[in-house]
């Protein structure tokens, strides 16, 4: 299935990266938490490892601090493969930090750091134009549309990337905690819904979305617009549900015993552009997404067994391993 690395097209993740501290006991309040670990994250900077452990060639666009968290986090995303030549260093900001904590149902809770963080003051003219016109994928989150400058770098970004041909693939990752208001990121989030080619929303996004607390097929294709090819909301454990102009389905998940759920939404997704970059008419080939998703399911399966994003995210092997285990 895969292209080998020098053939295969690439694959450009857009946004934020940061470090998330974790506590070092499951289960606790930030307050109580006797210490912690550093975690490198951010969903794009985690989806663009996600295709190059999968075989897949990606880059990253986004703002570090100039400092030593910035550079340890440039220093992995090379280390991991993905090509940094998009990554800008500011001097005045520091690295965005978030404080992550496992409740004992395994869920997460957030506090973060950004004051403004150097992520924020991505600029337009900043901007690798270069790299975004190679992209045959150009993915993004919503994190990066929360304030001026790097509102504007995404939408620059965005169009330059349509403009030359890309897909654009859109997982609005939502953290309420870092925007002003729901009504704000709700506004914010759905501002650019039109322009995405493919979009993956949570069941918990779909909820925030929509305003509906049902998950069902009139509640996703309420979020439905015509340009778009391929719409996919992940329900955790039960794997994922699809929708296309022509048909729409559920893939089921993989049972598995789940320590941390942190970066499964950005190993399928990974896993899944990783597939469809250079076969995107695959979203049109029933059979064929549902192998793709299946995949998909396993990566973020695998995900959710270590803590951590990075660490936790999949090689093939691994994942075809989980793949004939289940048959």
């Amino acid at each position: 299935m895969a292209a080998s690395k020098g053939n295969s097209g690439m694959i450009v993740s857009f946004g934020e990266m940061l470090i998330d501290f974790v506590p070092t006991v499951s289960g606790v309040s930030l307050a109580e938490a006797p210490g912690f670990l550093n975690a490198p994250g951010g969903a794009p900077a985690n989806v663009a490892i996600a295709i190059t452990r999968l075989g897949g060639k990606s880059a990253f666009i986004g703002k570090l601090g100039d400092d030593e968290f910035g550079h340890m986090l440039a220093g992995i995303l090379k280390k991991n493969g993905v090509i940094a030549d998009g990554i800008m260093f500011d001097q005045g900001a520091r690295t965005a930090l978030a404080f992550v904590t496992l409740r004992a149902d395994g869920e997460r809770e957030f506090m973060f750091y950004r004051n403004p963080s150097a992520d924020m003051l991505l600029k337009p003219d900043e901007l690798n134009l270069q790299l975004i016109k190679s992209a045959k994928v150009f993915h993004y989150g919503s994190i990066s549309l929360i304030v001026e400058p790097c509102r504007s770098a995404h939408m620059k970004a965005m169009q330059v990337a349509k403009d030359a041909g890309a897909l654009l693939s859109y997982d609005p990752n939502l953290r309420l905690p870092l925007w002003p208001s729901p009504k704000e990121a709700r506004e914010q989030i759905r501002s650019i819904w039109d322009k995405a080619d493919l979009i993956k929303v949570s069941d918990v996004e779909l909820e925030f979305l929509t305003g509906s607390d049902k998950i069902d097929d009139a509640s996703a294709m309420s979020l439905w617009h015509p340009n778009l090819k391929l719409l996919l909301v992940t329900l955790g454990e039960n794997g994922c549900k699809y929708y296309t102009k022509n048909f729409r389905g559920q893939v089921e998940g993989f049972r598995v015993n789940a320590v941390d759920t942190t970066g499964a939404g950005d190993s399928f997704v990974g896993a899944l552009l990783c597939k469809i970059v250079d076969n995107q008419n695959l979203m049109e080939d029933e059979a064929k997404l549902r192998e793709v998703l299946k995949y998909a399911n396993a990566c973020g399966a695998i995900t959710t067994t270590k803590k951590g994003a990075i660490p936790a995210l999949p090689c093939d092997s691994e994942v075809q391993a989980l793949l004939k285990g289940s048959k």
